[in-house]
């Protein structure tokens, strides 16, 4: 943070100041005790388990500040600031702070792809502006201020991922940010559970409108059903991408380049604009949701002035962080172990169908989490699809995923699958199994914890 002071920090959060020097500077939030340093503003967030208050003392031995909603007095040096909530006046500095910088940002959303689309969009904005983005995957309610909080004034354009579970979040995130520019890239079911239909996730999603000043605009995804079937809700200009024949931007003629040993698949298409043909785009990556996703960036680009030759360049050399495709002993390793839903599942699955090997094509899958009471019904619509790929191996963890050897079993018998009682037993099995040539695709749900499959492979 750039120029703040505890007084800001009064100001932003209409808090009180218990102790200690209004006119201290701080240069950093952190939720995280052990990070407080002289200059560094504490948040104690209420946790389901635990209650940050308990670390203040801790924390601010080596000086800063806290913020409290416990204490009624305090004193010393360290300024403690009274607000109502904590996580509510993080979230209120970081608007805060947004607001004295004058950058564009655009907000990124959607169910499946809103990660990838959001390095897409920044390396394509890259080939003409300094760009400021979410760090790692902070793109919730505490995360995105704790983005925010590295933003700086050297930083030309801004694209900012934002994440939800529940309703009201995508409206929180859009009073932070107050984005230029909304992008919703898919509405699947991911947190079904917690929202309860798709249409209330579709909902949620198109929320970003309400973020947006009066001359902001939506890029949406014109090949989603859910936001087809919405459109009337969304109140603010907007322009679709995709396949369709009506969107704005769309991809005509695309072509898969075959993905051999080591390298990324590619894929190349024509860019059409409003009808008229502008450009072929050579993608580094492949997949058509990879290309949906070029698409989003590179209507982005064009609105921000990119010149359509630096676009091509970026869109050339980008390779992402998910869906990585790494070289191990003779074999192939497709690691996109991060999430896991019905749409993204598929994607994946097709990238390993499309591999051009002379070995096996192997998926080692565990379970989809966080979809509701209709879960066993979306795995087996997984394992339905999976009979219809060129998957010639499928190994199991997790008691959901063997609905997709069944159904997939159903349809093609000859697929050979296992199921395994741990991630343990399936490394262990992985190690003596894979041959030359194998190609390997590792997907599941974060909480099934498959990442460490993938580093006993890599190791």
């Amino acid at each position: 943070m750039e120029n703040i002071t505890i007084q800001d920090i009064l100001e932003a959060t209409d808090g009180t100041l218990l102790c200690g020097d209004p006119s201290m500077k701080i240069d950093h939030l952190s939720t995280n005790s052990m990070e407080i340093g002289p200059n560094t503003l504490f948040v104690p967030i209420i946790g389901e388990r635990v209650d940050a208050h308990i670390f203040i003392p801790n924390a601010l031995k080596e000086g800063g500040a806290c913020l409290t909603q416990e204490h009624t007095e305090a004193s010393g040096n360290a300024p403690y600031i009274k607000v109502p909530d904590t996580l509510t006046a993080m979230q209120q500095i970081a608007a805060y702070y947004r607001n004295k910088m004058s950058l564009p940002i655009i907000g990124v959303t959607g169910s499946v792809g809103k990660t990838t689309t959001r390095e897409m969009i920044a390396h394509v904005l890259k080939g003409k502006y300094k760009v400021f983005e979410t760090i790692g995957n902070q793109n919730s309610q505490v995360g995105v201020p704790l983005t925010l909080d590295h933003l700086t004034s050297e930083d030309e354009i801004g694209v900012l991922e934002m994440g939800m579970s529940e309703k009201g979040q995508i409206t929180t995130l859009g009073n932070i940010i107050h984005p230029n520019v909304g992008v919703v890239t898919n509405v699947g079911v991911s947190h079904i559970e917690m929202m309860g239909s798709r249409d209330n996730i579709c909902i949620e999603k198109l929320d970003i409108q309400n973020g947006l000043p009066e001359d902001g605009v939506l890029f949406l995804n014109g090949d989603n059903d859910m936001i087809r079937k919405h459109i009337d809700y969304v109140k603010k200009p907007y322009e679709f991408y995709g396949f369709a024949d009506d969107c704005t931007y769309r991809a005509e003629k695309i072509r898969a380049t075959n993905i051999l040993h080591d390298k990324k698949g590619e894929a190349s298409f024509d860019l059409v604009k409003s009808g008229e043909f502008i450009d072929r785009i050579s993608l580094s990556v492949n997949g058509d949701h990879n290309v949906s996703n070029a698409l989003a960036a590179i209507a982005i680009g064009l609105r921000y002035d990119v010149p359509m030759s630096a676009i091509k360049a970026q869109l050339s050399t980008f390779s992402g962080q998910r869906q990585n495709i790494i070289h191990v002993n003779d074999y192939i390793l497709i690691d996109d172990a991060y999430n896991a839903s019905p749409d993204s599942m598929k994607a994946s699955l097709s990238i390993l169908s499309e591999f051009k090997t002379r070995g096996r094509k192997i998926a080692v899958l565990s379970d989809m989490l966080e979809l509701g009471p209709d879960s066993p019904e979306y795995h087996k619509e997984v394992g339905r699809f999976i009979a219809t790929t060129k998957v010639t191996d499928l190994f199991i963890t997790g008691e959901l995923s063997r609905h997709y050897i069944e159904e997939a079993w159903k349809e093609n018998p000859s697929l050979h699958t296992r199921a395994f009682s741990s991630n343990g037993e399936l490394i262990a099995f992985l190690e003596t199994y894979l041959k030359k040539n194998d190609v390997v695709l590792i997907k599941g749900s974060n909480g099934m914890n498959l990442k460490e499959v993938s580093k006993a492979l890599m190791a």
